[in-house]
């Protein structure tokens, strides 16, 4: 961990680095906790560089130095200056030269899991976005692309070692018990993609032809005896390829594939180029150990790193501040990729849930930042939902202003510039210029500005006239400190609605200006306006809607994402009232309404079960602080937000049931759209079945529980015990538990189920599970898990007015930043929203960040998050 202040890092201070490195000769001699490391680097001036005879930095940090050489020749100490965080060469040849260095690292030794580590004795590494200077000094930064070849030297008691590119050579070595594997990247990659992996490891394998002929091997390695639960992330992968190479004309370009599975990963998984690296729980799968949202995100995930093969391997970023040109651009890609596969309609739906619930409030609070931000201390935690689901969005709006065929041209055209290169957004976008014609100089703020925009939307018709005036004002709240935010360019889909539910006017609008007027002519009727269809830009929609114009839409919207949205709106607006306490002796007819209104969809068989489950979700917490801004009270909240589920739940109950009963198969278990969306309509009535407090529930959880065969079936049953408080989930955790203890995976999902249990004893419960035999802080898929769920997922509990929940997170971040920042800092981030409460919760919050922010010593991980909310 470094001890110096941590230093904020400028985009607008971008340099070429003065030398260039064509290619990069690696040896590793792997041992438990003194691996060698020999790296040999062919350098040269760079003619882009502005800096002349500069000396030669490379980054570098907890690693052992060994020896440096140029040109065969070593270098003494009077030679180069040696620090925690650089080696710099202080005269390096003007000319192109050979560099050797030889470093010591302990991979044993390694919790943080960046660089090169060791995960139940297998060797592994984890390079983004700093993590290659914890194997040798170098110019570790995504402008720097150069060839890789690698040995890696092992015990014959790790029978596989992988590298990326494509195999050269293998045998043992003489005299020894070990033996060695080269592999040789004929593409320039930059160091964050460079991966490693020694381990004794089953495998399963298959082949694919690439629509250029090219034979490809693939493979998944995992630990022995988990071989079963391969099949569907091999499936996932050769639909990856099948569909990159239809859509967007990407073939794959190496003789092999390879994915691993790894039990200790900081992140999902990452795209290493032709050796991707996986959190295991996105590889193994069989319908006794996963659910259809397992399965689910497999497939997306699979195809994400898949696809970044092209759009941020082939094309990379010329530094850390473009990081939404390969993240948000590789979401905009997986996202199309699974709406293919699946139902389009529900997708956009999740990705907008996952938009309001993860990335508003980062829009909302201090962890506030553009796409592109600015400046950054620790680029870990610009991993961040803005830059990748925001980013994602950014990428649909091009597509919906230029339309799909100038996407394709300027996608294509991006391919064909950039191929090879560490590009930047504005590449980017211009490629989207020249293929459509337009201009997108406004439309670039959005990149470059913070903050979710409220969009302020009212009209009126004329009768006599026929026309319906449109009136949009745009807005972005300034945090303290900032400019004034200028007029963003977006498209606005929208229809208008007649008062028999039928359309008199689809199409677009392209809001530009501060305030904008728009006028439709022969308009038959007063309508209903249906603005931001598909939501066509992430943007908070404000508009004085009646009630009665929102049930029409439910009824009645032809646009599927503004039907299901009328339905959240009236669902928050309800919540709000009862917060509020408005209209309370009229409250429960108005719940009554809504609920009256869901039945036609809900019976209607033309409808996909998986959209009749979305339209049985209701707006959570997080999509509710924002129409609240501040002096939140959270236990009146919760109050406000249970009342509403329960009372529209009694309502429905015949419905659930109906569903219920109608959406039990003895088919054989599928994880396809079909089968997953008439689990998911049957789970979320179970569900809403359990908050009224129906009397059939109680038979159906032991039912699900003790007859499922699969576990969508009983961790579903699972977890509507543990999230409503049912008697039985205790009975039902203590079957589980000994169902599945032997499964790390299931047990992570047996402490993801307790976590979010409510109740204002929740800390005091997760306090106790971490001293369970099964915990361990080391473990990030167990920390998030437990941790990261109660903190993000439980509301009242992480909330409660003791600040018992705030006491508990501040105590975790503490410890766990001395062991692995990264995980910390992503605890961290659950305190985003802490001023957004009533005087009680800021005052406890901001006690435990302060008391955060005095541990010593602090990571720049945990200390940027943590400071930045606290100015904010």
């Amino acid at each position: 961990m470094r001890t110096e202040t941590p230093k904020t890092i400028f985009l607008k201070d971008y340099k070429p680095t003065p030398y260039l490195v064509d290619s990069v000769k690696l040896t590793f001699r792997l041992h438990d906790t003194e691996t060698l490391v020999r790296a040999e680097m062919r350098m040269k001036p760079n003619k882009a560089s502005k800096t002349k005879s500069a000396a030669l930095e490379l980054d570098g940090e907890m690693i052992k130095l060994l020896s440096v050489a140029i040109n065969g020749e070593l270098l003494s100490t009077g030679d180069y200056d040696l620090n925690e965080r650089k080696l710099v060469i202080r005269k390096p040849p003007a000319k192109a030269f050979t560099l050797a260095i030889e470093t010591q690292c302990d991979p044993a030794g390694n919790t943080a899991l960046s660089g090169l580590y060791m995960s139940n004795g297998m060797f592994c590494t984890q390079c983004e976005a700093e993590g290659f200077r914890r194997i040798t000094y170098f110019y570790d930064r995504p402008d720097v692309l150069a060839k890789y070849h690698v040995r890696i030297e092992a015990p014959k008691r790790l029978p596989v070692l992988l590298s990326n590119g494509n195999p050269a050579a293998s045998g043992e070595i003489a005299g020894t018990d070990r033996h060695f594997a080269e592999w040789d990247d004929p593409h320039p990659k930059p160091s964050y993609l460079f991966a490693l992996v020694a381990g004794d490891l089953a495998s399963v394998h298959d082949r694919f032809t690439t629509s250029e002929g090219r034979e490809v091997g693939l493979g998944i390695y995992v630990e022995k005896g988990k071989e079963s639960r391969c099949a569907w992330a091999m499936q996932s992968l050769k639909a990856s390829m099948r569909w990159d190479e239809k859509v967007f004309k990407r073939a794959y370009d190496l003789d092999v594939f390879n994915i691993v599975a790894v039990s200790d990963f900081n992140m999902g998984a990452m795209e290493n180029k032709g050796l991707n690296i996986f959190n295991d729980k996105y590889v193994l799968a069989l319908p006794e150990t996963a659910t259809d949202t397992d399965f689910q995100l497999i497939e997306a995930i699979i195809a994400h790193e898949y696809f970044h093969n092209w759009t941020g391997n082939r094309i990379t970023c010329r530094d850390w501040f473009q990081l939404c040109l390969k993240e948000g651009l590789t979401v905009f890609r997986d996202q199309e990729f699974t709406a293919d596969m699946r139902s389009r309609d529900v997708k956009r739906i999740d990705d907008v849930q996952d938009v309001r619930a993860r990335q508003f409030p980062e829009d909302f609070g201090p962890l506030q930042h553009p796409p592109r931000p600015s400046s950054y201390i620790e680029i870990n935690n610009f991993y961040t939902s803005t830059v990748y689901e925001k980013g994602a969005e950014v990428c649909r709006m091009i597509l919906t202003l230029i339309g799909a065929k100038a996407f394709d041209k300027g996608m294509q055209l991006y391919f064909k510039r950039h191929d090879g290169e560490a590009a930047t957004v504005e590449q980017f976008v211009a490629c989207f210029e020249a293929a459509s014609g337009r201009k997108l100089k406004q439309f670039f703020r959005w990149y470059e500005q913070a903050g979710t925009p409220q969009v302020a939307a009212s009209g009126v018709y004329n009768a006599k006239a026929k026309t319906y005036t449109l009136t949009l004002t745009q807005s972005v709240k300034r945090l303290k400190g900032q400019k004034p935010k200028q007029p963003l360019h977006m498209p606005l889909a929208l229809g208008l609605i007649g008062p028999d539910g039928k359309a008199l006017y689809n199409g677009m609008v392209e809001l530009t200006k501060a305030v904008q007027v728009f006028t439709f002519k022969n308009i038959a009727a007063k309508p209903v306006l249906s603005l931001n269809r598909n939501f066509s830009a992430p943007v908070v929609l404000k508009r004085r809607a009646s009630e009665k114009d929102l049930l029409l839409q439910l009824a009645h919207d032809s646009d599927s994402f503004n039907r299901w949205e009328a339905g959240q709106e009236l669902a928050q607006k309800l919540m709000l009232e009862r917060y509020h306490g408005k209209e309370a002796n009229k409250w429960p007819q108005k719940v009554e309404a809504l609920a009256e209104a869901l039945r036609q969809p809900l019976a209607d068989p033309h409808l996909d079960d998986a959209y009749k489950a979305k339209l049985l979700e209701f707006p959570g917490f997080e999509q509710l602080l924002p129409a609240l801004v501040k002096d939140v009270d959270p236990a009146r909240l919760n109050a406000a937000h249970t009342d509403f589920i329960s009372t529209l739940a009694q309502s429905l109950e015949s419905s659930l049931r109906e569903i219920y009963q109608s959406t039990e198969s003895t088919a054989a278990y599928l994880p396809d759209d079909a089968q997953s969306g008439q689990r998911a309509l049957r789970y979320q009535a179970l569900g809403l079945a359990s908050q009224a407090k129906a009397p059939w529930v109680d038979a159906s959880l032991i039912k699900e529980s003790i007859s499922a065969t699969n576990m969508t079936a009983e961790y579903g049953a699972l977890r509507i015990a543990t999230r409503f408080e049912n008697p039985l989930a205790e009975d039902l955790l203590a079957r589980f538990y000994q169902s599945h203890s032997a499964d790390p995976l299931l047990i992570d999902k047996w402490f993801a189920a307790q976590a979010t249990t409510p109740g204002e004893n929740s800390a005091a419960r997760v306090r106790a599970l971490m001293s369970h035999k099964d915990f361990t802080v080391k473990t990030p898929n167990r920390v998030y898990a437990l941790l990261r769920n109660f903190i993000g997922a439980n509301f009242n509990g992480f909330h409660a007015p003791s600040g018992e929940g705030y006491r508990l997170a501040a105590d975790v971040i503490i410890a766990i930043d001395a062991i692995n920042p990264q995980v910390a800092s992503r605890l961290a981030t659950g305190f985003r929203t802490w001023r957004m409460f009533d005087v009680n919760n800021r005052q406890k919050a901001q006690g435990e960040l302060q008391r955060i922010l005095a541990a010593k010593p602090l990571s720049p991980d945990v200390f940027e998050i943590i400071s930045r909310t606290l100015k904010a």
